[in-house]
């Protein structure tokens, strides 16, 4: 079996939609770093030296290779990345290697079975 890692940056107000929709599309699960901050095109405003910017979250998912596209694609469309501006990014990489999933290789063996 061949993984994906799906990296999604997003505003800290739409993890759990993210999340739940991903789950949706076949995801088992993700890990959330809180508190990132990103910079993008254009300089955020601030206020008398403050910071005006939205808090983002990190979610780490490891997928199955053949569900990676669908979960992505389902992450854009909650997360709106290609509808509003500066709402976050997402993207996948190979995973060459993992340990710590072989509890979910046999929830994923019996799904890709049924999709393949």
């Amino acid at each position: 079996m061949h993984f994906k890692l799906i990296l999604v940056f997003v505003e800290d107000d739409k993890t759990d939609k993210v999340m739940k929709a991903a789950r949706a599309a076949g995801a088992t699960g993700a890990t959330v770093i809180n508190n990132a901050r990103g910079e993008g095109l254009t300089r955020n405003r601030t206020f008398f030296g403050l910071s005006l910017d939205s808090q983002r979250d990190v979610l780490l998912f490891i997928v199955e290779e053949h569900l990676s596209r669908q979960i992505l694609e389902k992450i854009s469309e909650i997360g709106e990345f290609d509808t509003r501006p500066g709402t976050g990014i997402a993207v996948q990489i190979d995973v060459e290697d993992a340990v710590g999933i072989s509890h979910q290789i046999q929830t994923l063996s019996a799904k890709i079975e049924d999709e393949i």
